[in-house]
């Protein structure tokens, strides 16, 4: 699969790239990053689609730039769905994100995933907007 093809999961909507919603610097070690993207997902999908690939091909210059940078890749869902469901959603989510990640050229072993499924929302609504926001891969920095 090349870097420009879509990554798993079903094709409901659109994927969004999210730069306003990370708090602190790159120098912020575990901290989100400022610097990296947060890319939202469509309900019910893991895809990535053309605007998450620009941001993730962003996040992949960042890192190439910062060769001793490492991060972890936080996939995060809405709360809709069991918790067991948004769990393996959660890690799909992140695991895209760095598998084409690591297409681009930045080595696996820089980046860790986790699944909070839909446990940290980074909006604590309970609509359509709210779900949307959460649906999410999250960048943290772990070293710089």
């Amino acid at each position: 699969m090349s870097p420009s093809e879509s990554s798993g999961g079903t094709a409901e909507s659109s994927t969004q790239v999210d730069t306003t919603t990370t708090t602190g610097s790159a120098g912020d070690v575990g901290m989100a990053s400022g610097e990296l993207v947060t890319v939202q997902f469509a309900y019910d999908s893991f895809n990535l689609d053309g605007r998450a690939r620009d941001g993730l091909k962003s996040n992949a210059d960042w890192m190439q730039a910062n060769p001793s940078a490492r991060v972890q890749i936080e996939g995060h869902c809405d709360e809709r769905g069991t918790n067991e469901y948004n769990m393996a959603l959660g890690d799909k989510r992140a695991n895209a994100a760095r598998n084409y990640l690591a297409r681009l050229g930045v080595a696996k072993s820089r980046m860790d995933i986790i699944s909070y499924g839909e446990e940290r929302p980074a909006d604590p609504g309970h609509d359509e907007s709210a779900w949307a926001t959460n649906r999410r891969a999250q960048f943290v920095l772990l070293s710089r």
